[in-house]
């Protein structure tokens, strides 16, 4: 140990005096021989020490700023080398390995790379430009590294050349998926498209829309943002700001970008998620001077440093609020985790790395854990003058807990899959092979193995995909305070392939839960029943929230839109949740128009009865015989009942049946019923015509049975056709908002109106021979009234056109109804009930003698009248004669002529009118 405490000096002072590198093994940070040898590349250190702004000489400077959880990779790859070489894994062949520091800067890598691919057992470090590099032999097979995808990329470009295997534990940028540009490049985490579908996923699922994005100005930052604006913009997150920081610490602007950065978090008071694509050192200093400005928010860690306890041990960091990380799938840590508690024992010769932090370690000896990180920190930078500790067995044996505590077990196992691959392609490539010599095989060969390569590491099967991608998944961790102590807890794992967070226990759904109540969103939640309406055109996460209109629902919050129901048989208020389905009605038996309508349609039907019985028992009375006989008042009474029934068939849900029936019933039986007034009006006229040529016309006119039958078939002729062609049937109408109507529609407006149309022309001529004979005796005044029950129809069926029109809804059967009893107790009543008065209160007027005695006044009287109106024109006419002027320019023997005809005609006249005043009482009472 004493040899090993001079080694240390003597390689420490030095570093601390140079500003530049002296020879390329300076950033050689471990190597050990093999028959294999395996590169590495790992950024030890955070940083090259400058003092200008930018470089002006080609000069590689120092590295500054350990890192110590990029130390712990670094021996995770070397623990996992020697496991295989302690293995039966490649028996007889030892794995070597040559671990270079990169410094976290492209320039350092490259020139590593260049050492790689430098010509094997030269005796100068040269690399010889080919055509062909299938049978070149460099110094190294493959290359394991490095950690960040902007160095990543540029190393890779450069081993493209020779084809040689390049395995990443960490680099996570989308691009290095594409086998065009980075075709030996393979890596043992899952691309950043995966981890930025998930930050989506969990932001979505948390509820959040309204979120900021804070990355690296490099490759891995500009594409991890592009591709998680894409993810969020597919599951409608929006993002407020996206800020951008320098990549390197070197960028002197660094510190103004943070504090920018800062500014805008506590301009945007809505963001309260925010995530973050940097890297350690980013995160670290970005949380230490917010936690200066009291910022308390949500961060959504990436991999890069979601479990780095060097942030995790920044004073008062739980103050930052809470932070939800993705990182990589860990494996058993037992045998990494007894490497490190052995530490002190493992050889150091040419293991840099391990001395230099043996260094530091002695200079923070006397430093407590909890402020040992920093202090390590201070002392790599060069900032502290320190004395070299002599007992650095006793120091690694006392900070045993320390470096587990640093350790990032998704790296760790990401590194050991990286190291096992390569394990298992060698050995698959070596099966029939000597191995032990250098030359065996090329780094394009062992390319070829790598890709069809299939390993189990504990049970789980692992290989590259297609991209080179080893979609293992990830763990989802949130950072607890327990016990006074932050801790990285683990709680969900994400599955790839489905797209979904797999939650084991109980209290982790509490965790999510917990964070679904913080609110991150530009506007406030829409509840169900409204729907958003955007006010930025440049983000649709800004809105405002409007009622959903009539027949509209929305049934969730935050709603795009409402959905629209079924305007057939759905309906829905302002606001609505939910669509309801609409009610269907009709003119329903129980309803109360209609119970009215069908008690006075019963009303109707008893009156007809009644009627019935009156007149049976009082055939033989003048005023029953006047009424055009017992068959002819039984056929109109039994329209009345029919036109009285059919009204039930507007009443009831609507049966194709009873649509059918009810327009064709009423029509029919209204039809026989006017045709029976029709012949009864014909015979008033014929009965009491004084005219000769009139009454010979009404005579040839008059056949009741055939005027019956014609008139009334012509109707049924007008409903069978109307049934055939256009029958009416049952429809659903669903115009109204929130009721079906459930209706008969009628098939042919047209044929409905000729219906009417023929009933109501008809009815007209009914009218007009009723009007003729209106002048009648008093106990004989049918015509009157059959003339006044034409006009009761005529204004009922006028009046029903335009209210039919205009009226929708379940009561449109009720306007029918409503004309149908008024036209039919106008008719009823005008016909039946003077007769039934004169039968039952006048019964002396309808005795035979009395009617004789009536009918003779009323013919002596109309035969005075007409006597009297010849005598007056025979006068009129002698008159005109003597005293018209007009006459004195005409002839005599005209005016002589004129004379004669009118004497003889008021003679004819007067003989006439004696007659018939002897004869007209006997001739009626025989026709009527």
């Amino acid at each position: 140990m004493a040899l090993l405490i001079t080694l240390i000096t003597c390689f420490v002072i030095p570093l601390a005096t140079s500003q530049t590198c002296q020879t390329p093994d300076d950033f050689v940070a471990a190597t050990s021989p093999g028959h294999v040898i395996i590169g590495g590349l790992f950024a030890i250190h955070e940083k090259m020490l400058s003092s200008e702004d930018y470089p002006r000489r080609p000069e590689i400077q120092k590295c500054v700023g350990f890192e110590i959880s990029i130390f712990l990779q670094t021996l995770a790859m070397i623990h996992s080398i020697e496991m295989i070489n302690n293995s039966t894994l490649l028996s007889g062949i030892k794995l070597g390995y040559e671990i270079y520091d990169t410094c976290t800067e492209v320039t350092v890598a490259m020139a590593a790379a260049l050492r790689f691919l430098s010509k094997f057992n030269s005796s100068r470090e040269i690399m010889e430009f080919k055509c062909d590099y299938s049978s070149y032999m460099p110094r190294v097979k493959a290359v394991i590294g490095a950690g960040y995808s902007e160095i990543t990329m540029a190393v890779s470009r450069m081993l493209n050349l020779q084809l040689m295997p390049q395995v990443s534990y960490e680099s996570t940028a989308e691009i290095l998926s594409d086998k065009i540009r980075f075709p030996s490049f393979l890596r043992t985490v899952p691309s950043d498209f995966y981890q930025t579908k998930a930050m989506a996923h969990l932001i979505e699922k948390s509820g959040w829309n309204w979120i900021g994005i804070i990355a690296t100005d490099d490759d891995y930052g500009r594409m991890a943002l592009n591709t998680f604006a894409v993810q969020t913009t597919a599951n409608n997150v929006c993002i407020a700001f996206k800020e951008v920081l320098p990549a390197f610490l070197s960028d002197n602007t660094i510190e103004v970008r943070i504090n920018e950065t800062l500014e805008k978090i506590i301009a945007e008071a809505q963001v309260n998620v925010i995530v973050v694509f940097l890297r350690q050192f980013h995160v670290f200093n970005l949380f230490s001077k917010a936690l200066e400005r009291n910022i308390n928010k949500i961060w959504i860690a990436s991999d890069n440093w979601s479990t780095a306890t060097k942030i995790t041990t920044i004073p008062n960091v739980k103050r930052i609020g809470k932070v939800v990380g993705f990182t990589f799938r860990r494996g058993n840590m037992s045998s990494f985790h007894s490497f490190l508690q052995k530490l002190h024992i493992f050889p150091s010769d040419n293991n840099k790395v391990l001395n230099e932090y043996a260094t530091l370690l002695s200079a923070c000896a006397y430093v407590k854990d909890s402020d040992l990180s920093q202090c390590i920190s201070n002392h790599s930078q060069g900032t502290l003058a320190y004395k070299v500790n002599k007992d650095i067995e006793r120091n690694f044996s006392l900070r045993n807990d320390f470096l587990w505590d640093y350790t990032e077990p998704g790296l760790v196992h990401s590194i050991q899959l990286a190291v096992l691959a390569l394990g298992y392609a060698i050995r698959d490539l070596c099966q029939a092979r000597d191995c032990q010599n250098p030359n065996a095989f090329q780094p394009w060969e062992l390319l070829d193995a790598l890709k069809n390569v299939t390993f189990t590491d504990e049970g789980n099967s692992f290989h590259f995909d297609a991209h080179g991608d080893m979609n293992t998944g990830y763990d989802v961790v949130l950072w607890k305070e327990i016990d006074g102590h932050l801790t990285i807890t683990k709680i969900a794992q994400y599955d790839l392939k489905n797209d979904v967070f797999v939650i084991t226990d109980q209290e982790t759904k509490n965790e999510f839960r917990n964070l679904k109540q913080i609110q991150s969103k530009c506007s406030k939640e829409c509840s169900p029943g409204q729907m958003k309406k955007t006010t930025r055109s440049q983000h649709i996460c800004c809105y405002e929230c409007v009622n959903c209109p009539e027949n509209h629902y929305s049934n969730q919050t935050d709603m795009d839109h409402c959905l629209l129901c079924n305007n057939e048989t759905q309906w829905a208020p302002v606001r609505s949740t939910a669509c309801f389905e609409k009610e269907v009605e009709y003119l329903s038996w129980n309803d109360s128009l209609a119970i009215l309508l069908l008690a006075l349609s019963l009303l109707g039907i008893m009156f007809v009865l009644a009627i019935g019985i009156i007149f049976t028992r009082n055939l033989n009375t003048p005023v029953v015989k006047s009424s055009g006989g017992l068959l002819v008042c039984y056929v109109i009474l039994l329209c009345h009942f029919l036109n009285f029934a059919s009204t039930g068939f507007f009443i009831g849900e609507p049966q194709d049946f009873t649509c059918k029936t009810r327009q064709t019933f009423f029509g029919v039986s209204f039809t026989l019923c006017i045709s029976c007034i029709l012949v009864k009006s014909l015979k008033i006229l014929l009965a009491f015509s004084f005219d000769p040529k009139l009454q010979n016309f009404l005579k040839c006119l008059y056949k009741p049975i055939p005027i019956i039958f014609t008139c009334t078939g012509i109707q049924v002729a007008i409903c069978t056709i109307w049934l055939i062609f256009a029958a009416p049937a049952v429809e659903e109408n669903v115009s109204l908002p929130r009721v079906i109507i459930l209706e008969c529609e009628e098939g042919s407006i047209l044929a409905f109106g000729i219906m009417l149309g023929y009933i109501a022309i008809l009815a007209f001529i009914c009218f007009i021979f009723a009007f003729k004979g209106r002048k009648l005796p008093e106990n004989y005044n049918e015509a009157k009234f059959i003339t006044f029950g034409m006009l009761i129809y005529f204004i009922a069926w006028i009046t029903f056109v335009p209210v039919y029109a205009t009226t929708f809804g379940k009561y449109l059967p009720a306007v029918e109804i409503i004309v149908i009893l008024i036209s039919n107790y106008g008719i009823l009543c005008c016909t039946f009930f003077p007769k039934c008065y004169v039968i039952l209160y006048k019964q002396e007027t309808n005795t035979k003698s009395a009617f004789l005695k009536m009918i003779y006044s009323y013919s002596s009287h109309s035969a005075s009248s007409l006597a009297m109106s010849h005598i007056s024109l025979d006068s009129s006419s002698s008159n005109i004669t003597a005293t018209n002027p007009s006459s004195g320019g005409r002839p005599a023997a005209w005016q002589e002529s004129r004379d004669i005809r009118a004497q003889a005609f008021a003679h004819t006249h007067r003989e006439n009118a004696a007659s018939l005043s002897k004869t007209w009482p006997r001739k009626r009472i025989s026709s009527i």
